[in-house]
């Protein structure tokens, strides 16, 4: 089934709150000119002729092709993919832009059903390629190097050789997937439509979450009660949405024979369960050197013996109330980009000038933040819901990271330019990181210094250490659900019994704080997405350890890294910076870099 190419959320040309300037929305035309554009209508009626031609020219066919027959059939379905990607492109993108317009919502169901109804015929694809015998297959790529060059999406597909069903239940799934992408409306529609009222301001959900960042105590704790309240309110939605994705995922990983609820995650990665399980035993195991310390020495700087949850963002007091301006931040993630490859300024400059990004935050759009690669004959999207906080020039140095890596990945086809998530976070991230080193080398005092160390260290906790415990709540929430219905309650005990562990003694959980697992899109939208983010920021710190020790030839080596897309494994893309993530002392050292960060802290207190 053709999915619109995901965004995961991290995460109107008017002037934003606080007077941002001018926030730039998008301009889709690169896709379409509008819902009735003959070429939509046409590309549409394309796509159906094609999929029936695919079919009659290849189903029952595949083993009896050679080499060359094998790779026209694979560039007649990159075609396909190419079409199929734009339109649902198009329609998911209008539609985060104003998610409770019921027009925008219907045409992108009607979008996805089409395009299920086309597709499906295509089902056999994957099925007979694994059919055909290893050997005969490896042959044929050995022959043809253009053949081969797809090595690495015949591997991935072949990983699901021992989960594959019968032709007739898998074409039943293909046909079925649009039931569960209705789970995931219902949810993005209830986060969208949901209303809050702080001090007697009525806000939406990135407004409120917004306020947890705000310097004033009282106001923090009166936005985190209100959204524990309207979460409650709206709790049962919640719970039967997390209920049916995990039973349908259970049914789905039962008929496949998936030994566990993260393997398909894990194949669809291209990463060992192994790799993973290392990854996050290092960090669970660091939760008292990392987020315990940290919390402890954050609540000294607050003047606090407990914290609350609503603490746990809260800038620090030697932090004066900052507003950045839409033009300074894209001037400061600029600088950075060219101070280290002035090719990577270049390669961001059309987001901010071609309409390619989407900042403004406004009623119904979808919350948090994403850069969606749509498909290689276009160019990727970037949204944000952009507030002039610190900490959202962060999130324009990590979406902006992701569109440099989609653009230089296109080069690879459809088939090949998608990276694998646990890799698909490494230009984003070190994005952020070459932002974060900038703005510290022009630290003027001590005190700057300290305030961007402390809000880095915060964003790896958040990146690592969060998510990490998202991905243990996730594991239990999946285990449990296999027992049987789970109430609310059973959800909020779940993730409770994660959150204490991993945040530290120093906090106290208000009530309410028990219902906030409800809101978290990754949990709907891609069941064990979380870990990623770890992933890609313990490789980060990683490969940056690497770039200040050997900075001479780093650069061609990271753009080789991030043009290679799809087409490589992990193992063979680190191997040039002399890296190898299934070595456990692999996560050590990005862990150890957040610790060096919080002993400077520390330091300063001396």
């Amino acid at each position: 089934m053709f999915h619109l190419p995901l965004p995961v959320f991290d995460a109107n040309t008017n002037s934003g709150p606080g007077g941002l300037g001018d926030l730039p929305e998008w301009d889709l035309t690169d896709l379409y000119q509008s819902e009735d554009d003959p070429k939509l209508a046409r590309d549409l009626e394309w796509l159906e002729q094609e999929c029936a031609a695919f079919a009659a020219d290849y189903e029952s066919k595949l083993a009896d092709l050679d080499a060359e027959g094998l790779l026209t059939c694979v560039h007649r379905n990159e075609a396909i993919s190419a079409i199929a990607g734009r339109i649902m492109s198009f329609a998911g993108l209008r539609y985060y832009q104003m998610t409770i317009d019921a027009g925008r919502a219907k045409f992108l169901s009607d979008a996805q059903e089409k395009i299920t109804n086309f597709t499906t015929p295509l089902v056999f694809f994957t099925l007979e390629l694994n059919r055909i015998d290893d050997a005969h297959l490896d042959a044929m790529l050995d022959a043809n190097a253009d053949l081969g060059r797809y090595r690495a999406v015949f591997d991935r597909i072949r990983a699901m050789k021992p989960f594959q069903l019968s032709d007739e239940m898998e074409k039943f799934l293909h046909d079925l997937g649009v039931v569960g992408d209705a789970w995931e409306k219902l949810f993005d529609e209830t986060i969208a439509g949901m209303g809050f009222e702080v001090d007697g301001e009525p806000l939406g959900i990135e407004g409120t979450l917004n306020l947890l960042t705000d310097h004033d105590r009282a106001k923090r704790e009166s936005a985190a009660r209100e959204l524990g309240r309207v979460f409650q309110t709206n709790i049962k939605t919640f719970a039967r949405v997390h209920n049916t994705q995990t039973k349908e995922k259970e049914v789905m990983d039962r008929w496949r024979g998936m030994p566990t609820a993260q393997t398909g995650r894990h194949l669809s990665n291209d990463v060992e369960p192994e790799v993973v399980e290392a990854l996050r035993n290092a960090v669970v195991e660091a939760y008292p050197r990392l987020s315990h310390r940290y919390y402890a020495l954050k609540a000294k700087w607050l003047g606090l013996n407990r914290m609350q949850v609503w603490d746990r963002n809260a800038p620090l007091p030697m932090d004066a109330p900052k507003t950045v301006g839409w033009d300074e931040a894209r001037a400061i993630v600029t600088e950075a980009y060219e101070g280290f490859d002035p090719r990577m300024a270049d390669l961001a400059e059309p987001f901010f000038t071609k309409g390619w990004i989407d900042a403004g935050v406004k009623p119904g759009k979808a919350p948090g933040a994403f850069a969606h690669p749509t498909v290689t004959d276009v160019h990727p999207y970037v949204m944000l819901n952009y507030l002039g906080k610190p900490r959202d020039v962060m999130t324009l140095a990590h979406e902006l990271g992701h569109g440099v890596h989609q653009r230089l990945a296109a080069g690879q086809g459809e088939m090949l330019s998608s990276t694998p998530l646990t890799l698909a976070e490494t230009a984003s991230v070190f994005g952020e990181m070459l932002t974060f080193r900038k703005m510290l080398e022009k630290a003027k005092t001590q005190q700057e210094r300290k305030v961007l160390l402390a809000g880095k260290v915060e964003d790896m906790i958040i990146t690592v250490v969060r998510q990490i415990a998202f991905y243990d709540f996730e594991c239990k929430l999946h285990a449990a659900r296999r027992l049987g219905e789970l109430t609310p309650d059973d959800i909020n005990d779940i993730w409770m019994s994660v959150q204490g562990e991993s945040l530290g003694p120093v906090f106290d959980f208000m009530d309410g704080y028990e219902t906030f697992w409800a809101y978290i899109p990754h949990f709907v939208h891609s069941p064990f997405y979380v870990y990623a983010y770890a992933f890609g920021d313990g490789l980060v710190n990683a490969l940056y350890a690497v770039y200040e020790e050997q900075p001479e030839g780093f650069q061609e080596k990271y753009f080789d890294m991030l043009k290679a897309g799809g087409s490589k494994h992990h193992k063979e893309l680190l191997a040039p910076f002399g890296l190898d993530a299934s070595d456990p002392a692999f996560w050590d050292k990005g862990l150890g870099m957040i610790e060096s960060m919080i002993d400077e802290l520390e330091a300063m207190e001396g």
